[in-house]
């Protein structure tokens, strides 16, 4: 990438973290929008992880990792220690492995 473009990236990202700032008691947004929002991010929050839990290289990245994170999941849900989901999370994927389950 070259350096002008990271610089246009830069200013841009900087120009719309300002706006949200400077515009937040100016605009009103219907409650409806607000919701959708909302939504919004929870399901592009959900599609990441969804990706990074079920595919690796384009193709699907085997049962450990889902398991691991279903498993780190179910703890979160739980209302668990953060370091316990993730060592949980990470020791179901990693039992998984040595079983031989990719």
């Amino acid at each position: 990438m070259s350096w002008p473009a990271l610089l246009a990236l830069a200013v841009g990202t900087y120009g719309i973290r300002l706006a949200g700032i400077l515009l937040r008691d100016r605009l009103r947004l219907p409650e409806r929008a607000t919701r959708l929002l909302d939504l919004g991010a929870t399901a592009l929050l959900i599609a990441l992880v969804a990706t990074a839990a079920l595919t690796e290289d384009g193709g699907f990245a085997g049962w450990a990792r889902p398991a691991g994170v279903v498993a780190g999941a179910a703890a979160a849900l739980l209302k668990a220690p953060f370091v316990l989901v993730v060592v949980l999370a990470a020791g179901v994927a990693a039992g998984l492995r040595a079983l031989g389950i990719p």
